[in-house]
């Protein structure tokens, strides 16, 4: 008798808001519902909007050695290897135009910006405000210094626009030089035209032998529609930013209370 079909052979989870709670750890009931699944045959990748030097030591932490899409998608990287495999670079001469306008826009804006590579760090200019945490960041007096090292992304921030009000005026006036993300609360990105965790999770896939027709997506946040958009099924946690709701063929429960627990013991338990 054969066995069963899988009803989804790749699991892509967003972190922040998504497989971590509050304070990044994964709880003992989605581990367990998380290894069930891939003991029944299906692979898990974790897409984040973090780079591998914000993404890795939360993996090297939670044991996992799977491929993961790191930098928003510009990143795939083997986590058992500490390997970056592939890497896309944002373009500085644009995001530096594109930051032009949107200042021309909106008034000055407050910067920090990613490097590429495996020990990247993130350089962070005056005013900008950062998550308090063991994460590898240089502050910077002179905004000159963001451009000296090739970028994954840059981070703007703004003295009075929330989070939504900004990313749409830099749309705006810059959207067709540049991507702009919402990634978490205080994180709008500037990334490389056309570049989403949907490009990353594809390459991912793609090394696996799967597709989108076999992924089922879980996230939280705007910068996981494209992922929702190529994969078979979204699901948004119950903490989901609206506009990630709004496009989801299902909702669970937030990251706090399991929610990719409570959908994968519905598909790989029952």
């Amino acid at each position: 008798m054969s066995a069963p079909a899988l009803p989804y052979k790749l699991i892509a989870t967003d972190l922040d808001g998504t497989l971590l709670r509050h304070d990044e750890t994964v709880s003992g009931r989605t581990r367990t519902a998380l290894a069930a699944a891939t003991a029944a045959g299906a692979a898990h990748i974790v897409v984040t909007g973090r780079s591998v030097p914000w993404t890795r030591h939360i993996l090297d932490a939670l044991d996992y050695r799977g491929l993961a899409v790191c930098g928003q998608g510009a990143q795939v990287y083997h986590a058992g290897e500490h390997r970056l495999l592939t890497s896309v670079t944002l373009d500085r001469q644009l995001a530096g135009l594109a930051l032009s306008k949107i200042e021309a826009e909106t008034g000055p804006l407050y910067l920090a910006a990613s490097r590429d590579g495996l020990e990247g760090e993130v350089m962070v200019g005056p005013g900008y405000r950062i998550q308090e945490g063991p994460l590898p960041t240089i502050m910077i007096d002179e905004p000159g210094e963001l451009w000296t090292a090739p970028l994954n992304k840059v981070y703007i921030q703004h003295p009075t626009l929330d989070d939504d009000s900004l990313a749409r005026a830099a749309r705006e006036v810059a959207g067709d030089l540049v991507g702009v993300m919402v990634s978490g609360h205080g994180i709008v990105e500037l990334l490389p035209l056309g570049l989403t965790k949907a490009t990353g999770l594809s390459l991912a896939a793609r090394r696996l032998g799967l597709k989108a027709a076999d992924t089922l997506a879980f996230g939280d946040m705007p910068n996981d529609i494209a992922m929702f958009a190529w994969s078979a099924r979204g699901v948004a946690m119950g903490n989901a930013h609206d506009e990630l709701k709004a496009v989801a063929d299902e909702v669970t429960v937030s990251n706090e209370e399991d929610g990719i627990a409570v959908v994968l013991e519905r598909l790989y338990l029952s």
